[in-house]
């Protein structure tokens, strides 16, 4: 398995970069979350030794038995999932990204959980850009107001924007949907935010969400496998 993860991983990162070039984006702009939600921590263990650093867990009590265990590695954790305001804690302590973010609530949580001893949180406001109702994220409109208020807690970062586009096979809708989010980054950063992060991006649609300019991009089936939520 070790040996699959190591190949996957390469042929994702190569897929990458092809798709900077051909975007006439700069070569390395594009970071790679390996998204290793529902499998092991041995698994995690073999893609660190391929060099892979960040890793993206979606469920809290999941994410904190993989902190446990892997403790001796120098991982960078994104949490990238949604939080429910009695679960912030564990998050707060052990997460280096949060990507969810899409209420005040959840983040002055964040921000009251996170020790003055770690360095502030990084953060993502979490956009629901298809307009789905079954869907977390924030309304575009509601997007500026909550990056205000964000901004003004000191145990945050404020780093940037995050989208889930709507599950669909028409390339032109979905690249519709990644256009949303980087015209609402480039409003917010017009309007004096300091952003750097679009994390946008998965197995599927990657390459349409480097085209759209993407920064992060969350890869888990392409690298680990299909999964078993059983």
């Amino acid at each position: 398995m070790s040996n699959q993860i190591a190949t996957a991983l390469q042929a994702v990162e190569q897929r990458i970069r092809a798709v900077e070039l051909q975007a006439g984006r700069t070569a390395g702009s594009v970071k790679l979350i390996a998204v290793s939600k529902t499998f092991p921590a041995a698994d995690i263990r073999s893609a660190s030794l391929t060099g892979q650093r960040a890793f993206g867990e979606n469920y809290v009590q999941e994410f904190a038995d993989k902190v446990e265990q892997l403790r001796d590695l120098p991982l960078e954790w994104h949490f990238i999932g949604p939080i429910q305001s009695n679960k912030t804690r564990i998050v707060a302590l052990h997460a280096a990204w949060v990507h969810t973010v899409d209420r005040s609530k959840i983040a002055d949580r964040l921000n009251a959980q996170r020790p003055e001893s770690l360095a502030p949180l990084n953060v993502c406001i979490q956009v629901n850009v298809s307009g789905e109702q079954s869907k977390s994220g924030c309304a575009p409109l509601e997007v500026e107001p909550l990056a205000a208020h964000i901004a003004q807690l000191p145990q945050l970062r404020l780093r940037g924007l995050m989208c889930i586009p709507e599950p669909t096979s028409n390339q032109e809708q979905l690249a519709g949907q990644f256009s949303l989010l980087t015209q609402l980054y480039d409003s917010l950063q017009s309007a004096g935010y300091a952003l750097d992060t679009l994390s946008m991006g998965m197995s599927a649609d990657m390459d349409l969400a480097i085209q759209a300019g993407a920064t992060m991009v969350r890869i888990g089936s392409a690298i680990f496998g299909a999964r078993n939520y059983q």
